[in-house]
């Protein structure tokens, strides 16, 4: 619509036709058709189904409207009469036909050709899902649509309009004899499109479109192809923007840097741990921005991200849980505390063993024991909330601490014991949020 309204100066719609038969191909080709090539709007009934009917916007008066609609309907029937062709050449032969084809479509020199790559991925999506807790029965449908996921590049439907990619891999797939779930996941692994656009809704197809823009981003940094301020010839700035939104709308527990070791290991080149970390940093610039985007606090995104940005969902989770401990009233007073066991720990480069019969004071014992019971509190799925609330009890005692002892005493093994107390304090929040770089740390 809003291409429409810039292309005319004094628009006059009218209301084209064509024939009934053109409805029997797939809803989304008589919409593209009309959408792209003409910039026609469809037409619907009150239940959702598609009219034979369409409306143009002429550039101009009403005059000789019935000519203007004359040849807009020779213009799309035209088009249709194509697309009705290409679509009844396309079923004569099931989908997994046209998979030899995709042996001449390039990919990427180095990483081969589209059979290639859809092979790759075909090995992969296994991998994946067992990373994800794929159930086995969702892991048979992965892998069979993963075999034909890019089959319909080679279909006459999909090289006439490729914004078909995928939808007409679903159609071919049923026509093919596919059951529903292999076709929804073919079509689903391309999802999501764009900004904006759905997100896959089954597991399989989840699984597949998490492996494929895996394989593309691993395999397309190797060959040295990383996306530069000034060229992304690959898209992999929406690839790795995908995969966030993916793994968030869905909520999944994905490590990426397991993920991307695992996809690593099946390029046709090296793909080292260089590579791998870049490919890593990289989808987490993308969420970075994504949270940006969602108005979260700057320091509070930085803090998160610097412990949990390899598991997107986590770091979403960690996020939204610092924040509502930051709005406290308390937050600067447990902030302190917990920095004041940092500061004074941080310029030792070896981390001490806490022995309890080095203990000199009172309050250096009711520290370790207070730490003993926030540490018991926590175990490997505990995220920000769970640490603050087991460090919240430790500020009192915090204070008391710091009133009563010399925590660099002259006696060597001491000094040790004591930081090294603190160096285990600071290291409850390991792995859930970096405090230090929070605003008044």
């Amino acid at each position: 619509l809003e291409e429409v309204a810039n292309l005319v100066e004094r628009p006059t719609a009218l209301r084209g036709s064509f024939e009934e038969k053109y409805l029997s191909l797939p809803r989304e080709v008589l919409i593209g058709v009309m959408r792209k090539h003409q910039r026609y709007f469809p037409v619907e009934n009150a239940q959702g189904n598609l009219l034979p009917y369409f409306i143009a916007v002429r550039n101009g008066n009403e005059e000789h409207l019935d000519i203007v609609t004359d040849g807009n309907e020779h213009v799309i029937r035209a088009r249709f009469a194509d697309a009705d062709y290409f679509y009844r050449a396309d079923v004569q032969k099931p989908l997994e036909a046209y998979l030899p084809r995709l042996g001449t479509l390039t990919f990427q020199e180095k990483l081969g050709s589209m059979l290639d790559k859809n092979e790759r991925v075909a090995g992969l999506v296994g991998e994946i899902g067992e990373l994800l807790g794929l159930p086995g029965a969702d892991l048979e449908i992965a892998r069979r649509a993963a075999h034909l996921a890019k089959a319909d590049l080679a279909t006459q439907m999909v090289v006439e309009m490729t914004s078909l990619q995928g939808v007409m891999g679903r159609y071919y797939a049923l026509q093919g004899g596919e059951s529903e779930a292999v076709a929804q996941a073919i079509f689903e692994h391309w999802l999501p499109r764009g900004a904006g656009d759905i997100l896959p809704e089954s597991a399989p197809g989840v699984v597949l479109a998490l492996t494929d823009r895996l394989d593309s981003l691993v395999g397309l940094f190797a060959a040295g192809l990383a996306p530069t301020a000034s060229a992304d010839p690959f898209a992999l700035r929406r690839a790795a923007l995908g995969v966030v939104q993916i793994v968030l709308g869905r909520d999944l527990d994905l490590d990426l840097s397991e993920a991307v070791r695992r996809v690593a290991a099946s390029q046709p080149i090296p793909a080292g741990e260089d590579t791998q970390r870049d490919v890593v940093d990289f989808i987490i610039g993308r969420l970075d921005v994504w949270l940006h985007e969602q108005g979260w606090p700057h320091d509070v995104i930085d803090a998160v991200l610097a412990e949990q940005g390899q598991n997107p969902a986590c770091a979403l989770q960690g996020v939204q849980e610092l924040l509502a401990w930051v709005k406290r009233e308390d937050w600067p007073l447990i902030l302190d505390n917990y920095a004041r066991c940092v500061r004074i720990t941080r310029a030792e480069k070896q981390t001490y063993v806490v022995d309890p019969a080095r203990f000199v004071e009172d309050s250096e014992r009711d520290l370790f024991a207070a730490y003993q019971q926030a540490a018991g509190k926590l175990n490997p799925g505990s995220n920000v909330d769970a640490f603050l609330r087991a460090f919240e009890p430790m500020v009192p005692v915090i204070q008391i601490f710091f009133d009563k002892v010399l925590v660099n005493a002259e006696e060597q093994d001491i000094r040790q014991n004591r930081l090294g107390l603190l160096q285990a304090i600071a290291s409850l929040a390991r792995g859930r949020a970096d405090l230090s770089r929070l605003a008044g740390f």
